[in-house]
């Protein structure tokens, strides 16, 4: 039984991202959000465009103004009005000045912007009551960014920052990494859908709606395969054709050793190297993690109307079919390695926090242990809730409003309440 270090690491190394230049998918910017760029961007345009004011006030040459003072101001000759989106037409002169307004094209002649609070204005002359700094207020062409240097890079996740950088350069079309596909289905004899009546001994199929929403979550596109029974030539069939559409596969269920968990088998004749089989974490111990010596199909998707490759070989998860250890797992496991797919550049490990646990936490010390609840921040410190009732695999009911895991390590047994723990933010 794996370590959950262990496991980590070597479902990350497992990974291989997607490819730059077939995975890849050509979108408009306004669909741009929380998709990862897939070639860095450049652009033409210096930022600013043009030496422009950043402030409402006077464009004035800097030797004119170098002594003002309220008890002796400068005096000079307005000569055009400048505002946002005019170009200049004069150049300003020995003893002259432009009014000029923010984000407004510097006149020629003009080093320097005077605020208007420091001005006093009558008829066709202004005031300046006092010295300003030189080249004050004047954001000067390509300061913030030369055109043809990069711009954004490869494999960061776009967010409104990123979306209003890549609108003003213009970039009304870019290059995104297509969303990973994630086939999921759920095993089990005792399983049903929602909209059936239960009968004696049958649950309904929640982890198929729990993965789905996490898929997406993700960023990756959800493929719902449904509910397959426990016999091993269905889920043989399933398996295959799951391996052959999706980078990912996510089955719950049938991994653990009864007579009727079927899976590690049918990956094994499917020619399936499987690299995990358990791991020292609780919830969620039976975890089967696969992959596949050579792609299982080599196809052309289209995706938004462009043609990209698939030829990359799955990764495989066998979940446990208990609804908590499903989550657990998948938070723990699954969703890093759908980080480092999906082509961010990094950052794909999970992320901990050190806070304050306000309730005593309690684990047998043999597997490293996950306990759900929530973070609220109490007097600008965050503390971890435990969430109330029964924490078993099985109690799907008190993991609802779950934002976070505190983690219990293999030999650690309690956790007092007010000491600090460790936690895993999620949902």
């Amino acid at each position: 039984m794996l370590s959950v270090r262990d496991a980590e690491a070597i479902i990350l190394n497992l990974v291989q991202p997607l490819d730059p230049q077939r995975d890849i998918e050509i979108i408009d910017l306004l669909a741009a959000d929380h998709r990862i760029l897939s070639t860095p961007v450049t652009s033409k345009l210096d930022f600013p465009h043009w030496d422009n004011s950043a402030m409402d006030g006077y464009a004035v040459r800097y030797e004119d103004v170098q002594h003002s003072s309220d008890a002796q101001p400068s005096i000079l000759e307005i000569i055009e009005e400048i505002p946002a989106g005019y170009q200049p037409q004069s150049t300003v002169k020995a003893g002259q000045a432009a009014r000029i307004f923010t984000g407004a094209v510097m006149p020629t002649g003009a080093d320097t912007v005077v605020m208007q609070e420091k001005t006093r204005r009558e008829e066709n002359r202004v005031f300046i009551l006092a010295a300003p700094q030189p080249e004050e207020f004047v954001r000067h062409k390509g300061a913030f960014y030369q055109g043809g240097k990069q711009l954004l890079p490869r494999g960061i996740k776009l967010h409104p920052p990123e979306i209003a950088v890549l609108a003003a350069a213009q970039c009304a079309k870019l290059s995104v990494y297509r969303r990973p596909r994630v086939a999921i289905f759920s095993s089990g004899d005792e399983l049903v859908t929602p909209d059936q009546i239960l009968q004696p001994g049958q649950i309904v199929d929640s982890n198929q709606y729990a993965l789905a929403a996490l898929v997406r979550k993700s960023g990756a596109e959800p493929l719902l395969l449904g509910i397959v029974q426990d016999n091993p030539d269905a889920l043989r069939e399933a398996i295959a054709s799951a391996i052959a559409d999706a980078d990912i596969v996510l089955s719950s269920g049938g991994v653990s050793v009864g007579d009727y968990d079927y899976i590690d088998k049918i990956l094994e004749s499917l020619g399936a190297e499987i690299h995990i089989r358990s791991v020292a974490i609780s919830p969620g111990k039976p975890l089967t993690v696969a992959t596949f010596p050579t792609p299982p199909v080599t196809e052309r998707l289209v995706l938004s109307e462009v043609e990209v490759s698939r030829s990359n070989s799955p990764i495989y998860f066998g979940l446990p079919g208990n609804p908590v250890s499903a989550m657990v797992t998948f938070w723990r496991f699954v969703q890093p390695a759908m980080r480092k797919l999906s082509g961010l550049a990094g950052g794909w490990e999970p992320k901990f926090l050190q806070v304050r646990s306000h309730h005593e936490l309690k684990s047998n010390g043999k597997r490293e242990t996950y306990i759900w609840g929530s973070l609220h921040l109490i007097d600008g410190v965050y503390e971890f809730h435990k969430a109330g009732g029964s924490h078993s695999s099985g109690n799907l009911i008190n993991l609802a409003q779950t934002n976070a895991l505190a983690i219990l390590p293999v030999g650690q047994t309690v956790i007092s309440p007010q000491a600090e723990v460790q936690v895993l933010r999620v949902g």
